[in-house]
């Protein structure tokens, strides 16, 4: 599913002008990077947080040349769902399959 896809889902669902669902779409997303590029995590009860985590610095490889490569500490960012988002999926995509 793409942004515009959410956006036309919303606006049949509630008939909100598809301009201003789009505006709000794209600031909610702006104001979670916002707030990771700050270091502070966003957490959505229901639905999951999105976490800035710290990924330790290692050696990697170059595929192409064989040589070993520093990878530098780094943060990274993660979604983690929460349980009750997890078990919806779960069960939703078993019912799919049968």
């Amino acid at each position: 599913m793409t942004k515009i896809e959410i956006v036309t889902n919303i606006h049949k669902d509630t008939g909100v002008d598809k301009v201003d669902i789009k505006e709000i779409v794209e600031k909610f997303m702006s104001e979670i990077i916002g707030s990771l590029e700050n270091g502070e995590n966003v957490y959505l009860r229901g639905f999951g947080s999105f976490i800035v985590k710290k990924k330790a610095a290692k050696m990697g490889r170059n595929i192409t040349k064989g040589e070993p490569v520093f990878i530098p500490e780094r943060y990274a960012p993660y979604f983690k769902p929460a349980k009750v988002f997890v078990k919806g999926v779960q069960s939703k995509v078993k019912s799919l399959d049968n």
